[in-house]
């Protein structure tokens, strides 16, 4: 398949810059993945839409506030960090700017000198390998120096940087927030669990390699990035428990699809286990585990839209999107979301 197969047209202004005071309040389009149907309603209203014996499966993965500002120690040069993953206790690959002031060797000063760094190589893409020094709990002084890394296509500041954090998030390591549960509240989720829906945590640490551009013709010549994911046993029990008594496996987000679609087996069952996931999700796939999706509006012609266009179908898909427009629907990180089921 061609990657322009997967364009649409959006206008500039329909591009979420800022998220709404009340999560739930945002809007949501309903799509029925078998007829194309559509129906617009508020987020708040998916406490009707998921039934008494069904599974969310949230992605509890925190977003680390990874953008850091620092100074070359030998020449005062600002230089900017952006923290992609950890590989060792104290070892990070980073995205740095300007990549012509960070050589190895080079070390870079942040804040009052609390946080070093060492550039000690360079790897793919032009990232960099750094050694940090510290005294104390990095996350501490991460959490103290750096910046939430939003979006390139957010030029708005954030005021409250927990509005870029689930109200679930709980495990540090994220470039980027699993978007899609943005529009949950602790109250919200409450109500669902009294109705009877079963709740299941897994993490995957999202990448900046999610907001990449796909740089090939056809989309089976791309590469996914890679991503760290952990899927426990109490979780895989859990989903276990649901599909067999009937209830649907409804993903909140891309991420939490792309875990269960790794560890999934034919059958349909689950095991626990952790690593990492290079899945690429796009029409003609046969999901193993995804019964439903909840999401929000996609970048055109991403990886993301090719996922939710094999459990929708492509022409629905864009269908919805080209409504989703014409309602004047606000899109990406801080928009509103589609329910696909």
């Amino acid at each position: 398949m061609n990657v322009t197969d997967f364009n649409y047209e959006l206008p500039e202004e329909l591009i979420a810059q800022t998220p709404l005071s009340d999560r739930p309040s945002s809007r949501l389009l309903v799509l029925d993945k078998e007829s194309g149907d559509i129906r617009h309603t508020k987020f708040r209203e998916i406490l009707d839409l998921i039934q008494p014996g069904d599974c969310l499966v949230l992605n509890n993965t925190r977003v680390l506030p990874a953008r850091l500002f620092g100074r070359r120690e030998d020449t005062g040069a600002v230089i900017e960090f952006l923290l992609l993953n950890q590989k060792e206790d104290d070892i990070w690959e980073i995205i740095v700017r300007p990549g012509k002031k960070a050589r190895p060797g080079h070390r870079v000063v942040f804040g009052d000198g609390r946080l070093k760094a060492e550039i000690l190589n360079v790897v793919n893409d032009g990232n960099r390998l750094v050694r940090f020094e510290y005294q104390g709990i990095f996350n501490e002084i991460l959490d103290e120096l750096g910046e939430m890394p939003l979006p390139p296509y957010i030029h708005e500041k954030l005021d409250d940087r927990e509005r870029y954090q689930t109200v679930y998030s709980k495990t540090p390591g994220s470039a980027a927030a699993p978007t899609a549960g943005l529009h949950f509240t602790n109250e919200l989720l409450d109500a669902l669990k009294a109705k009877g829906v079963q709740l299941a945590f897994v993490t995957l640490h999202v990448g900046l390699g999610t907001f990449r551009p796909v740089k090939v013709d056809t989309i089976e010549e791309h590469k996914m990035h890679s991503e760290f994911y952990v899927l426990d046993e109490e979780t895989a029990d859990t989903i276990h428990t649901a599909r067999k008594n009937g209830g649907r496996i409804i993903c909140v987000g891309t991420t939490s699809t792309r875990v269960l679609e790794t560890l999934g087996k034919e059958d349909g069952t689950i095991e626990a286990g952790s690593g990492w996931t290079d899945i690429f999700i796009y029409p003609g796939y046969r999901f193993k585990m995804a019964d439903a999706l909840i999401t929000n509006f996609h970048l055109p012609q991403s990886t993301l839209i090719m996922l939710v266009s094999a459990l929708a179908g492509r022409e629905h898909v864009l269908a919805a999107y080209e409504e989703a427009v014409r309602e004047r629907y606000r899109f990406f990180s801080f928009g509103d979301a589609m329910f696909i089921q």
